[in-house]
């Protein structure tokens, strides 16, 4: 049985998707946690995972904590979204950045990038792979979103003595959206966050380890034909650092198992991730 748990944190309720598990050995049932939601005020309709997302007992429960905003928080959401890969594909910057503006006066920058930069980026190598769009126009795109991630990265402003965060992909990922968008966000939190999001040899990223002493190493892999070579990423680092690794990505989005000496981080919110490097 899957349901939604709300935990009160001072005046707010946070929800949680959690299941029913039986312990044989304890003989009883206990909750394990499927997702965390977020901000009850903040959860629509698209935060639940697909296979959940039509159940009557789920739907109850969102409405119940939102009665009034969820149609059109999941409304102001899907024109969002819609609007975005228009602009995005026109290669429309300004407006997007609009977009962006608009969308958090009522939301979170967490929530921009989760519920619409990450999908519609989604949509985009989707439609590019079944010759919907051009590789022109996805490429044009791609470089917009790139840009627009910058840009709200400048808005960032001020330091604090948060951990130390590196993010880099293995030798032959040419994908750096998912660090770019991790920069800002980890930056908007308090984090310093070294981004090295480009392809460089992996002596390069255990020399800058070794000058800059980061206190975690966030290992971005967006293809799966990349996994092989982030195992000897990771590898490589362990033999040389006493360092927490986290491993993640478009890659691991099926939760595949892929044996790492890292923890592997597989489908999460934006908001989870400072919990996660906390505990690391």
């Amino acid at each position: 049985m899957v349901y939604i748990r709300a935990k009160k944190v001072k005046s707010d309720n946070y929800l949680y998707l959690v299941k029913s598990v039986w312990d044989s050995k304890k003989n009883t049932s206990k909750q394990e946690i499927v997702k965390y939601l977020g901000k009850a005020s903040e959860v629509i309709n698209d935060d639940i995972p697909v296979e959940y997302r039509n159940d009557p007992k789920i739907l109850s429960v969102l409405t119940l904590h939102n009665p009034k905003d969820i149609s059109k928080r999941e409304e102001s959401t899907k024109k969002s979204k819609q609007t975005l890969y228009k602009k995005l594909i026109d290669g429309d910057i300004q407006s997007s950045v609009k977009i962006y503006e608009e969308y958090i006066k009522i939301f979170s920058p967490g929530d921009f990038f989760d519920k619409i930069l990450r999908p519609v980026m989604s949509k985009i190598g989707e439609d590019w792979a079944n010759n919907t769009i051009s590789i022109a126009t996805e490429h044009v795109a791609s470089n917009v979103a790139q840009t627009l991630v910058k840009i709200i990265m400048d808005k960032v402003t001020g330091n604090s003595n948060k951990k130390k965060i590196l993010i880099c992909v293995p030798l032959g990922e040419e994908h750096h959206l998912g660090c770019d968008v991790l920069e800002t966000y980890l930056s908007i939190k308090g984090f310093k966050v070294y981004n090295m999001g480009t392809s460089i040899p992996t002596e390069s990223i255990l020399s800058f380890i070794e000058y800059n002493k980061p206190d975690i190493v966030l290992v971005s892999i967006t293809l799966e034909d990349n996994i092989s070579a982030g195992q000897r990423l990771v590898k490589k680092i362990k033999e040389q650092y006493d360092i927490p690794i986290l491993v993640g990505g478009f890659a691991f989005q099926e939760e595949k198992i892929h044996k790492f000496d890292a923890k592997v981080i597989h489908d999460v919110n934006l908001d989870e991730i400072p919990k996660i490097l906390r505990a690391a």
